[in-house]
């Protein structure tokens, strides 16, 4: 059966370079993007897959050679060659199981991330301003691009809400674990006597919608036009550049007002609204298929407390898998890889177990 899928995977392989390659799909940067973020995705394990059915047909063709082969010598080498294939083939197969597992499809697409300052006055926005400078540090040295579409700042730098499109390749599937309640547990900048406060702040994340994948009816959409809010600056108050959004028939209202322009304004807003009408899309269908129960690890519920971040013990923990790690300090400067790595552990074990693969627990591990 793996032989089978693999030979299905190595097919679309060579048909994808051919649609790559092809004038209207280079002309079409939109199907250009996905078909390459496809492609990408096969062509990382390709080695690994190659390796597999490299020692399959070995050990197919010593077996073969032993059934015929009456030189002695000849018998030898092919014994050989089958033993050592064989020896080659469980840790390999376990590998190649692991890869098998049924992906998010949306985990190649770019992200679009929200943070809202909750709980806990000023010192939120606060929080809601560290770690938007904990992801963008974290997105710079992944070499990806960081584009806000929104943002609404209070006191001191404190961040009200912030919405921030995310272009790297796997963006959506390394940042999901993130969405969820984050608390924090410090001396706020605002208290002169020294007491720790708790605080929090809300994380959201989102694949970016292609437009082939959602298409919005224009007659669905109420538009709003008013004047910008903010710092100084020659447009704010005097122009109606802000855009309001709103899709009649979901409620679902979005906001822009960064851009000077009201056209530019308009198009992130809408880039928004079309990742968050994906998005419950998604939620529905995920909640039809009962048969298929999502981890606990991604299942991006907003209202869940996931995290807290505690400054004066240096400490954070992931309430959901239970992790705990001294190193707040580099954490908090976009030093998330292990956290990040080891709540996408936690996923793959929850979807090898869905699959009823047996795979080796060690092998797991070393994924």
């Amino acid at each position: 059966m793996i032989k089978e899928k693999l030979g299905d995977i190595l097919n679309r392989h060579k048909e994808l370079e051919t649609l790559l390659a092809l004038p209207e799909t280079v002309s079409d940067p939109s199907r250009m993007e996905k078909l390459g973020r496809e492609y990408n995705g096969i062509n990382r394990n390709l080695p690994v897959y190659k390796q597999y059915l490299s020692v399959v047909g070995g050990i197919e063709e010593a077996k073969e050679i032993l059934r015929s082969e009456t030189d002695p010598d000849l018998a030898q080498l092919a014994n050989d060659e089958l033993l050592r294939n064989e020896a080659l083939l469980p840790p390999l197969e376990d590998k190649v199981k692991l890869l098998l597992v049924p992906r998010d499809l949306r985990d190649a697409k770019n992200a679009i991330m929200e943070i809202r300052a909750g709980t806990g006055g000023t010192e939120a926005g606060i929080f809601g301003a560290d770690l938007y400078r904990m992801y963008t540090h974290f997105i710079e040295r992944r070499g990806w691009g960081c584009e806000v579409l929104s943002s609404s700042y209070g006191d001191v730098g404190a961040i009200k809400e912030i919405i921030f499109l995310v272009k790297g390749e796997q963006a959506y599937g390394t940042l999901k674990y993130e969405s969820g309640v984050h608390r924090v547990q410090r001396v706020p900048q605002t208290e002169a006597q020294g007491r720790i406060h708790t605080s929090a702040a809300s994380v959201a994340v989102f694949p970016e919608a292609d437009d082939i994948e959602i298409t919005i009816n224009p007659n669905d959409l109420r538009t709003d036009l008013y004047c910008s809010s903010g710092p100084g600056g020659q447009s704010v108050n005097t122009t109606y550049s802000a855009v309001r959004i709103v899709h009649v028939p979901t409620g679902i209202t979005v906001t822009c007002q960064d851009e000077k322009s009201q056209h530019k304004n308009k198009a992130k807003a809408l880039k928004v609204l079309q990742a968050r009408l994906y998005e419950k899309e998604m939620a529905e269908i995920e909640a039809k298929e009962t048969a298929v129960r999502r981890s606990m690890v991604s299942t991006g519920d907003r209202s869940a407390k996931i995290r807290t971040y505690n400054f004066p013990q240096n400490r954070l923990t992931d309430h959901r898998i239970n992790l705990t790690l001294y190193s707040l300090d580099r954490i908090i400067n976009g030093e998330i890889d292990e956290l990040i790595d080891t709540l996408s552990l936690a996923d793959l074990n929850e979807r090898v177990k869905l699959t009823g693969m047996q795979v080796a627990e060690t092998n797991v591990h070393r994924r």
